[in-house]
């Protein structure tokens, strides 16, 4: 396989999780983020360090593991003019959760300064990104696809192609966000639900895990309730913006989405409790509070 050299940004609970793949598959792998702890965190790793007007005409990839288009936009045009100093020919990997117009429009920007970009949202949590067990939905140039190959490989358990233009990678991550943050939402509905009709968290948790109810997500987050352990992996903050997305997309499209807006009036409510660094699965605390519950551990 070729070696390659990339730079990670944004060393959050993904991106460290891919850039620590990067790393164990060989490639000269450079880590950046606004942290300093994340950066020596990962410099421990085996990792690289620098200033990314050093090393941009070096990169054959860049990943931008930020949080959405705006931070997406900063790294590439911002302060450190990323995008005017990578080489030509190089690739840009945009992972952030992001409107279908705002990739095509990366792509359209990169591509006049002779760079190519992957339109390629990520999904998985941070185990599978630790592990390069990802789910990628990208869509891009095939050159795009090629020269990423490597990198996809080593972050990703499955690449889905969908299409050789931006745009469908992002479009096809909406879709998945309206799920994944409704059944969220329905995983914390049904938990408290069951506990007003004495079912307790941990019987829930076995028994509808094995039932025609279960979810990925209700099978990842409804542990923490059980464990009382709100330490954020995925925070409540990142779904208002990403059902946002998801709104914004239906609305342009004259597509009424009441399920999604339901799910969003949820986590602006656990955001307004003082709830939004806490880990997503704290929008059990929602209902809890609303109807006098005790949850299970340090949440009680």
């Amino acid at each position: 396989m070729k070696r390659l050299s990339c730079a990670v940004i944004g060393l959050g609970s993904m991106g460290l999780g891919m850039a620590k793949s990067c790393l164990a598959a060989g490639h000269e792998t450079y880590g950046f983020d606004l942290s300093s702890d994340r950066v020596a965190r990962f410099v421990d790793m085996g990792g690289k360090a620098g200033e990314l007007g050093d090393i941009a005409k070096k990169l054959d990839v860049v990943m931008l593991v930020v949080l959405n288009a705006a931070q997406t936009e900063d790294v590439l045009a911002g302060e450190t003019k990323l995008l005017e100093n990578l080489r030509l020919g190089s690739v840009v990997i945009g992972c952030a959760t992001v409107s279908p117009e705002f990739a095509r429009d990366m792509e359209r920007r990169c591509k006049a300064v002779g760079v190519d970009y992957l339109d390629a949202p990520i999904s998985g949590g941070a185990g599978k990104a630790a592990d390069g067990r990802l789910s990628i939905m990208a869509s891009g140039s095939p050159r795009a696809f090629e020269i990423a190959g490597p990198i996809l490989d080593a972050t990703a358990e499955t690449v889905f192609h969908l299409g050789d233009k931006a745009g469908p990678g992002s479009a096809m991550k909406a879709v998945n966000q309206l799920l994944a943050g409704v059944h969220i939402a329905a995983m914390a509905e049904a938990i408290t639900f069951g506990m007003t009709q004495g079912v307790a968290p941990d019987q829930f948790l076995d028994v509808i895990s094995q039932c025609a109810g279960t979810s990925w997500m209700l099978e990842n987050r409804a542990p923490h309730v059980v464990d009382g352990d709100y330490e954020p992996r995925s925070s409540v903050t990142i779904w208002p913006k990403d059902l946002g997305i998801v709104l914004d997309i239906a609305h342009a499209s004259g597509f009424d989405a009441p399920i999604t807006a339901a799910a969003l009036a949820r986590y602006e409510k656990a955001i307004a409790m003082g709830l939004g660094s806490e880990d997503d699965a704290a929008l059990a605390k929602v209902y809890a509070h609303e109807t006098g519950l005790d949850l299970p551990g340090k949440a009680a």
